[in-house]
């Protein structure tokens, strides 16, 4: 087929005026309506009393902060904006973990930004807040890009210390991190605008310049009343840590500013001078638009992560118009693999189809007559496999899209080595040395997860959407495994259910499951970095290449550790 036919037919099939696309439209209209009921919440941080008490104290709130510092506020993709929803709650809760965190570009450059919320119990640290924290700074240690952090927190949240101070990967890890950052010569920049107290005082300066605010600004080891009890000594916070005393007398702080905007002002002023650094080399061109449109695509997602549809309508409506490569077309065909561009960038795609397909009869003894979608069969995990080192052999960033229920089961599957195909899978993943992103658009199941590059694999960027559900398998199988399992453990204790009793044990056990695989929930413990809405897909990839970019050191990919 010549590529001008094929590119006509590729994504093509979507019909916009019938029935199931407008009910699918709907649905997903009802989706992005609780995304956006969310989003509205968390904005508003610890609620109109405390914002209103920050700007009575003359500071700006954290997000008219970070407006005023990048080139565009509406290019600011904020992740982890529901970090901790629905945790805490004992505690009077902790929206978006009490930080808010994103990829900005600031006089052009893109960088990672970091705020305490100081409207959310004084911007104190959360266990989420700080798994938070560690998150912004893996991605700044993946992709080399400079981070700056506005400071304006009262440290710990002493409730919760125990799960925040000692363990590996908790508080002291950030220091740690600091260091690391410093040595690979990555640009970290720390404005002190309020309270910056304790071991939180050390971070600021383990950055390579900081700055600190007059009248709200403040940075000390003990405060006040601390110092009074410790060592019997009276004094002010100005005096114990404020803007004079570090910069004129400790000359801990490298910049003394009068006010928020200025501070701000002074930030994007250092970052303007930051020398460019040698690239990746990912391959670009001029970018094209899809050759749909992307809202389309809310009519394309079934209501039901139990329907099917075709994933290649999704692609053509998210990659660049006549840059679809199918590698392997004919094989396969449960897991679609690519070259694409995603506004110019070259791209390798692995995706999984929803599409029931019928396999060629013959062909090969361990595939199924009839393939069904989003289940990963061995010569799926084969193809997936001899595409993604390929990516690597040619310093492709790869994406996923992960719509899976997870490998194939049964005799015949076994008996066809779907263990050894999948374990081939799971290893070129983890051993990949391209950078790789992954969004969640419907189902995220089992092993399936981890072999389309879930969270523990190490993606740059992992995204879902308001469809998506994250789970060790789906709700009604969970859900009756589980009612088995009580029936036996009751039964052992000489009780028996009544089919009144099961029935309604069996939808309380399903409700707990499914809340539990929900994005939110996911994306509340940080399992995956954010929601967006699916009409963003191609920006936010867009955006996580460039960012991807700015790290040259990429290893020579060794295919010899994957058994072929």
């Amino acid at each position: 087929m010549a590529k001008t036919e094929a590119s006509q037919t590729f994504g093509a099939s979507v019909k916009k005026g019938d029935k199931l696309f407008r009910s699918r439209v709907e649905s997903y209209g009802s989706l992005l309506d609780t995304w956006r009921s969310h989003l509205s919440v968390i904005a508003r941080g610890g609620g109109q009393k405390r914002q209103d008490r920050e700007h009575e104290r003359g500071k700006m709130l954290v997000r008219e902060r970070i407006a005023r510092l990048v080139d565009n506020p509406s290019d600011f993709l904020e992740l982890g904006a529901f970090a901790g929803l629905g945790m805490y709650e004992d505690e009077g809760g902790c929206p978006a973990g009490g930080t808010v965190m994103g990829l900005g570009h600031v006089h052009g450059r893109l960088c990672m930004i970091v705020a305490n919320d100081a409207t959310v119990k004084a911007g104190a640290w959360f266990p989420i807040t700080a798994k938070k924290n560690l998150r912004a700074q893996e991605i700044v240690l993946d992709n080399h890009i400079p981070v700056i952090y506005l400071v304006d927190s009262a440290g710990i949240f002493l409730p919760q210390q125990d799960n925040v101070f000692p363990d590996k990967d908790h508080f002291g890890r950030i220091f740690r991190n600091n260091a690391v950052l410093s040595s690979k010569g990555i640009p970290q920049i720390y404005a002190i605008m309020g309270s910056c107290v304790a071991g939180g005082a050390y971070l600021p300066i383990m950055s390579d310049e900081a700055l600190i605010v007059e009248g709200t600004g403040s940075l000390f080891l003990a405060g006040p009343f601390l110092v009074k009890a410790a060592i019997g000594e009276s004094v002010d916070v100005e005096t114990l840590g404020g803007a004079e005393t570090h910069s004129q007398i400790s000359g801990v702080t490298d910049y003394q500013m009068p006010d928020d905007e200025t501070c701000i002002d002074m930030i994007r002023n250092l970052v303007s001078r930051l020398g460019r650094r040698p690239s990746a080399g990912f391959d670009r061109i001029e970018s094209a638009d899809s050759a749909f449109p992307a809202d389309e695509i809310y009519g394309i997602v079934p209501e039901s992560g139990s329907q099917s549809y075709d994933m290649k309508d999704l692609l053509a409506r998210i990659i660049d118009r006549d840059t679809w490569t199918e590698y392997k077309e004919g094989y396969g065909k449960t897991i679609l693999t690519g070259y694409a561009r995603i506004d110019g960038w070259s791209v390798g795609i692995v995706a999984n189809q929803r599409l029931i397909v019928r396999a060629k009869a013959g062909v090969a003894s361990h595939v199924d007559e009839m393939q069904a979608g989003g289940v990963i069969y061995s010569d799926s995990a084969n193809k997936a496999t001899r595409f993604i080192m390929n990516c690597n052999q040619k310093r492709i960033p790869l994406v996923f899209f992960q719509d899976v229920t997870g490998f194939m089961v049964g005799s015949r599957a076994e008996q066809g080595g779907i263990i050894k195909d999948g374990a081939k899978m799971v290893s070129v993943v983890a051993n990949s040395v391209v950078p790789k992103f992954t969004v969640v658009v419907g189902n995220s199941y089992g092993a399936g997860n981890y072999a389309m590059c879930g969270r523990a694999y190490d993606p740059r960027l992992m995204l879902a959407w308001p469809s998506a559900r994250i789970a060790v398998m789906g709700g009604s199988q969970a859900a009756r495994t589980l009612l088995q399992i009580e029936k036996s453990r009751m039964k052992r204790d000489g009780r028996e259910l009544t089919s009144e009793e099961e029935s309604e044990l069996l939808t309380r056990i399903q409700a707990r499951y499914d809340e539990q695989t929900t994005p939110y929930y996911a994306a509340a413990r940080l399992w995956v970095d954010e929601i967006i809405d699916p009409v963003e897909t191609r920006r936010w990839l867009s955006i996580g290449i460039e960012m991807a970019n700015h790290n040259p050191e990429i290893p020579v990919f060794n295919p010899g550790i994957i058994q072929t």
